[in-house]
């Protein structure tokens, strides 16, 4: 008989390119390895103290907990992995580390697993329970003593994709090409499916985005495909021993070109059956508001079993590589919502917006995102925003779509997808100049499909957007804009120096938007 759980996501998957059941669904969200340890109190560390932890998203907008337990440790007593609290001579950590440590350790010694606990509770108050498991996680490599690397890492250097790496995070990621490093993996998720029982488990291939030596990533897919091939196998037989299904996710680069380019071939795993559930995402760098969500199921096609397109939005967002990050806002993150839902996407999945100290909102906002949710009736109907980011993870010959930072002279050209265009109200295109000499009396125009925009006073705060020293403002005219990617060109026409934008966005703005709950 299929676990009442599952009957309900099965339903959700089975109908999920209806636009009448996208509308309804609600967030996924991405518990850390190390956030409820380290923003916790010991006397939290209790079985009331895990309940509420779950608690806090019962009765709101988050349909999905997807719970991580490990980045090369775990964070629970593991029979085939170093756990968290037991170093093998390496440096005690201070601060957020050796709380992490002490309370993790404190659980268990209470007789408490707070996977297995936070898995039954979602079940009780309607949540759907994930288990997500990081596949290469290279935090803090630089520092070969640090608490968070495990054994098999420190002593094998030569499972490295760069083993004479000097401490790039990225070159000291594991091999996946070499067998003892799948094994390693493989013996951890049979591990997971032993000891829980969730409605489904994710392979995080993004945590991080690089598993083979460099110039070998395109030559991995059939390597980390045959891997999926034994991880869905597992699936299955604890399917059964469960007596409910147990689905599939992965979480992959945002472009299937770049997924594909660095052996993470999700197009392939959807169309073979694989999974249920894909996350392109970008890593951490920034957000990517532009994933084409439309490429992803137009290259999928129809599947026997249908497979939920998932964008994941990030907490940081940066308009070029090695640019300054700011933060998102809840009217980014209501942008990436809102454009997803317009491309097709059937979930939004949200990382590193946990609920304290890694969230980029408020606290008083995240109750709001929690309780409002980012269905499509709702963000259409907000304050929005749509900002030029890039992509973080692609191989090379792989656009990663730069745009910033980009001289004002003769003129530069955005392509920003809005998702869809309101109905009335405002459409405000907002640019960001660098430190320049003239940069406070320079003259700007701007031009939206080809159709002049009116300017406006300055932005008054320029604190959402990293850098800049000004801000201009051109509203849009309403009929001159269109539904999806718009093109808008902004150009210097003063002859005084020579200004820098090294940020672009186009804020939306309805007529009558919903009233915030309090």
């Amino acid at each position: 008989m299929l676990h009442v759980r599952y009957g309900v996501l099965f339903a959700l998957l089975m109908s999920c390119c209806s636009a009448g059941m996208a509308a309804e669904r609600g967030i996924i969200i991405n518990e850390d390895n190390s956030h409820f340890f380290t923003s916790r109190t010991a006397e939290e560390m209790t079985l009331e103290g895990l309940h509420r932890f779950v608690d806090q998203y019962a009765g709101t907008e988050v349909s999905h907990l997807f719970l991580n337990p490990n980045a090369m440790r775990a964070s629970f007593k593991s029979r085939t992995r170093d756990t968290i609290w037991e170093l093998n001579g390496q440096a005690m950590p201070e601060g957020v580390g050796k709380r992490w440590m002490d309370n993790a350790r404190l659980l268990h010694e209470r007789g408490l697993d707070p996977y297995a606990v936070w898995i039954a509770r979602c079940r009780e108050k309607g949540i759907v329970p994930w288990i997500s498991m990081r596949m290469n996680d290279v935090h803090d490599v630089p520092d070969e003593t640090s608490y968070m690397h495990s054994t098999f890492w420190r002593q094998h250097p030569e499972y490295r994709r760069v083993p004479e790496s000097q401490g790039g995070w990225t070159e000291c990621a594991l091999n996946y090409a070499l067998p003892e490093v799948r094994e390693h993996a493989m013996s951890f998720l049979r591990e997971l499916f032993e000891r829980y029982d969730p409605d489904g488990v994710e392979l995080d291939w993004m945590r991080f985005g690089w598993h083979f030596k460099p110039g070998e990533e395109a030559q991995g897919a059939e390597i980390l495909t045959a891997f999926m091939v034994e991880v869905r196998s597992l699936a299955k037989q604890w399917s059964e021993k469960r007596g409910h299904p147990i689905l599939m996710g992965a979480r992959v680069p945002a472009d299937p070109d770049a997924a594909a380019g660095l052996g993470m071939d999700g197009v392939r795993w959807a169309r073979e059956g694989l999974v249920d559930m894909l996350v392109p995402t970008p890593f951490w760098t920034s957000s990517d508001f532009d994933i084409p969500v439309e490429v992803w199921k137009a290259r999928i096609g129809s599947t026997a079993t249908p497979v939920v397109i998932a964008p994941g939005l990030e907490y940081n967002v940066r308009a070029w590589p090695g640019g300054a990050a700011v933060a998102n806002t809840l009217e980014s993150t209501r942008g990436f919502a809102a454009a997803g839902w317009h491309r097709g996407a059937d979930q939004i999945y949200l990382f590193n917006y946990m609920d304290s100290e890694t969230i980029p909102v408020s606290g008083s906002d995240y109750r709001i995102l929690l309780e409002q949710g980012l269905g499509p009736e709702v963000v259409n109907a907000l304050p929005r925003r749509h900002i030029q980011a890039f992509r973080d993870t692609v191989p090379s010959g792989v656009p990663n779509g730069v745009v910033l930072p980009a001289e004002c002279r003769p003129g530069v050209s955005f392509r920003l997808n809005i998702g869809p265009k309101p109905a009335d109200g405002q459409i405000i295109f907002v640019a960001g100049l660098a430190q320049r000499d003239g940069a406070d009396s320079a003259k700007f125009e701007v031009t939206v499909n080809g159709q002049p925009c009116s300017a406006q006073a300055d932005l008054a705060d320029v604190a959402t957007i990293p850098g800049a020293v000004r801000a201009v403002q051109f509203a849009c005219p309403l009929g001159a804009v269109q539904h999806g990617y718009n093109e808008v060109v902004l150009t210097q026409t003063d002859d005084g120096a020579v200004q820098q934008c090294l940020w672009a966005e186009i804020r939306v703005v309805p007529a009558a938007p919903v009233a915030a709950a309090p």
